[in-house]
């Protein structure tokens, strides 16, 4: 991941950022704390503005970004009392084949290894959902199980 800096006369400096998914982050930070944020194609192409940021709320961003507000965590390096489980949150895509059918119906412990322990519906979470609970598009899935299993399952929820 390469940052380029570039003095802007009369301006402040623009900080180009070469994204791993492809493009660019620009930050211009002007002299008096605002700050714009763009995404672009490329360094050489111009972009769309994302932001406008007076000062304060450039200073409050960063320390977001920064992590001071909360500190995230690699998920494979984590240890917990769950041995090698997690829980994760996945969607059901509107369009996938388990629309339609119950937990029992989709097999998902079967052929993910990985155990729906709630579902988040709008505003309403089933907890330890029956296997007659019907799934539906949009609903969002909390399940426990390993990496593998969670891989698994995002990509059964997905067809």
């Amino acid at each position: 991941m390469t940052v380029y800096e570039t003095d802007l006369p009369g301006v402040g400096r623009k900080f180009d950022l070469e994204l791993d998914a492809g493009g660019v982050a620009s930050v211009v930070v002007h002299h008096d704390g605002r700050c714009e944020l763009y995404r672009r194609p490329a360094r050489d192409e111009s972009g769309e503005k994302l932001l406008d940021l007076n000062g304060e709320e450039a200073n409050k961003l960063g320390s977001i970004l920064e992590g001071a507000y909360f500190e995230s965590v690699n998920v494979d390096a984590l240890s917990a009392p769950l041995g090698d489980a997690i829980i994760q949150w996945v969607e059901v895509a509107e369009g996938s084949s388990l629309v339609g059918t119950t937990l029992a119906e989709s097999e998902i412990k079967r052929d993910t290894g990985a155990t729906v322990i709630a579902v988040q519906r709008g505003e309403e979470t089933v907890s330890n959902p029956d296997a007659d609970f019907e799934l539906a598009g949009g609903d969002l899935l909390v399940a426990i199980g390993t990496h593998e299993e969670q891989a698994a399952l995002k990509d059964r929820v997905q067809d």
